[in-house]
């Protein structure tokens, strides 16, 4: 395989609908790589039409007649951010060619041990950096940051031309790799949230994801995991069908943005040390599998296993966090995603969002269920979605009107699904609601009527940030904005620019705020132990063997978690692990005085 130009060691996550839906045209120059979800086709289509014309480039409008519209409006809209990255690319290699300041900021947002940092600054000291020498070693070890996209692997409802079910080629996530997959782009999609084996057989469709005679991939997958097995499973069901996984993105379950998927408290360190033990069995158990299905196709088998990455994000805040990952866990990238929220050069936050955002404390974040998939879901107080929708419920006119449906995925009313944010989902679970009203207490009636109006239309409200920071007129009813940042943001206080948050990340600067900030790892601990408590505290179901034995084992599961980090940190000589340790045993003393419920 060709060795990778990239140039820096992190990433800029997916966020939302539209906080990453440019990142990749902003900083992508400059060799930092981001991920566009391209879920919702009317946001991208939107997009499409605003940066063709702030560029001059032409637009042909892709309506919802055009038959496959959906995959159509994603290709067109990725071929153009291919084609503004890559003039930007050229543009900005002129700049610094240019002038001396611009190429010793870009030298300073270089990490510190980047060979290509180190070549520039040789030919500087040199005193013989004539612009051709210096356009050739730009051109041989620079390249743009990638142009990654994701798919949320649950959001693939079926579509209906009237009454009639279209072929599941046209489910939603499906298209969306159709679209992926038809795009110019050389880059990856990531897959998040669990396996879909439909969607997962779909991509045998693109020859794109196969290697070419030279063993390289024009397109890649990578999969978003929360655990080594999960990595195997999945890496090995897309192997049979001789597709490669070529990087295994681990998450925190709860110490990230967006929803949380939870492990089995199962904390984040311990998850990567067996990535790195197992790393080079799960290359080769999966080449196994995959050379074997290459050649029951007859395409050309690689003499040796494709390469495979390691990535982590979740909860990194600080230039030690980012360095300990890299050297102890040795993966090839970290992902910072909330902090860049606060960096206007980076993401679509509107103004007012990103004013909320710098002023969120602590008890601001929060865990939150409104989420129409059911799954707890990251977000903060006050936004001006949450100020709509209760204002919706204070007038009696609780929900949304679905207007994209993308999470329009209960069958309980029907085979086209239904969202359940929605107002027609909201209105009969009311009525019914309020059919036992006689028969229930204010608070479990209060509590149930919550549980129904809480849910918020994510797919406007995910979307709305780019539309207002853009003056792109939003019609129909009034969602305001969801954001969905993680509990790290607590400890950012300010917008940043680009240039200071990058040297941030590399420990040339320091931008966080003044309060006490806990390692990545304690708080991630933290938030398990709370979650714990919480699950126990709120189960009302009747009491039974397997709930007993899934807390049991949850509890256990986070004290091997301590003491992996007892033992990690003990050998690590300096104040900073000495505190980690205090913290530790805290924790330790709270999960051993959790109470299993017994039968």
């Amino acid at each position: 395989m060709i060795a990778s130009k990239q140039i820096h060691d992190f990433h800029i996550p997916v966020m939302g609908l539209a906080y990453t839906i440019d990142s990749p045209i902003r900083v992508a120059q400059y060799g930092i790589s981001s991920v566009i979800s391209i879920i919702d086709d009317d946001l991208l289509e939107k997009m499409n039409a605003f940066y063709s014309q702030k560029f001059s480039l032409p637009y042909q409008e892709i309506s919802q007649k055009v038959e496959d519209y959906r995959a159509k409006r994603i290709t067109a809209y990725l071929n153009l951010v291919d084609t503004i990255v890559k003039d930007k690319f050229v543009k900005f290699k002129e700049e610094v060619l240019a002038s001396k300041s611009v190429l010793e900021n870009f030298l300073d947002m270089l990490p510190n041990k980047s060979s290509i940092r180190e070549g520039l600054a040789k030919l500087m000291e040199d005193g013989v950096c004539l612009k051709e020498t210096l356009k050739s070693y730009l051109d041989e070890h620079m390249q743009p940051g990638e142009i990654d996209v994701n798919i949320m692997t649950k959001i693939d409802k079926d579509n209906f031309k009237g009454s009639e079910q279209l072929p599941i080629e046209f489910n939603d996530a499906h298209a969306s790799l159709r679209g992926f997959a038809n795009s110019n782009l050389e880059s990856s999609v990531v897959l998040s949230a669990g396996m879909n084996p439909r969607l997962y057989s779909y991509f045998e469709n693109f020859k794109d994801f196969y290697p070419d005679t030279q063993n390289q991939l024009k397109k890649k997958i990578i999969l978003k995991v929360s655990d080594f097995r999960s990595a195997m499973i999945q890496g090995k069901f897309l192997a049979k069908k001789g597709l490669w996984v070529s990087e295994y993105r681990i998450e925190s379950g709860l110490n990230c943005g967006g929803h949380a998927f939870a492990t089995e408290g199962f904390l984040l360190g311990p998850i990567l040390e067996e990535f790195k033990i197992k790393k080079e069995e799960l290359r080769q158990d999966i080449h196994a599998v995959f050379i074997k299905a290459l050649a029951d196709k007859q395409i050309k088998v690689p003499n040796v296993p494709l390469d495979v990455k390691i990535t982590v994000q979740g909860g990194v805040g600080t230039a030690a966090e980012h360095d300990f990952l890299m050297a102890n866990y040795e993966v090839d990238s970290v992902g910072w995603g909330s902090p860049f929220l606060l960096v206007p050069e980076a993401t679509s936050v509107d103004v007012d969002t990103r004013k909320l955002l710098a002023g969120a404390k602590e008890s601001d974040l929060y865990l939150s269920d409104i989420s129409p998939l059911g799954v707890p879901f990251n977000t903060i107080k006050g936004s001006s979605n949450e100020f709509y929708k209760q204002q919706r419920i204070t007038n009696n006119k609780a929900g949304s009107s679905c207007p994209k449906k993308f999470l329009a995925l209960s069958k309980e009313f029907g085979p086209e699904g239904i969202c359940t944010a929605s107002k027609k989902y909201q209105d009969v679970k009311l009525d019914a609601l309020d059919a036992q009203k006689a028969s229930m207490t204010s608070i479990n009636y209060d509590m149930a009527k919550t549980k129904i109006t809480e849910k918020s239309c994510l797919c406007v409200g995910l979307a709305n940030a780019s539309y207002l920071e853009n003056d792109i007129p939003i019609k129909g009813q009034q969602q305001g904005v969801v954001i969905c940042p993680g509990p790290n943001l607590a400890y950012f206080d300010k917008e940043v620019s680009l240039f200071q948050m990058v040297r941030h990340i590399y420990g040339k600067a320091n931008v966080l705020s003044e309060t006490y900030r806990p390692n990545m790892f304690v708080k991630e601990l933290q938030m398990y132990v709370a979650y714990l408590k919480n699950d126990i505290a709120m189960y009302t179901e009747e009491l039974s063997t397997k709930s007993i034995k899934k807390w049991s084992a949850f509890k256990s599961n986070l004290l091997e978690g301590v003491s992996y980090y007892q033992q990690l940190f003990d050998a690590m000589d300096n104040a900073e692990y000495s505190s980690i340790q205090s913290e530790l045993i805290t924790n330790r003393n709270e999960i051993q005085m959790i109470k299993i419920p017994s039968l």
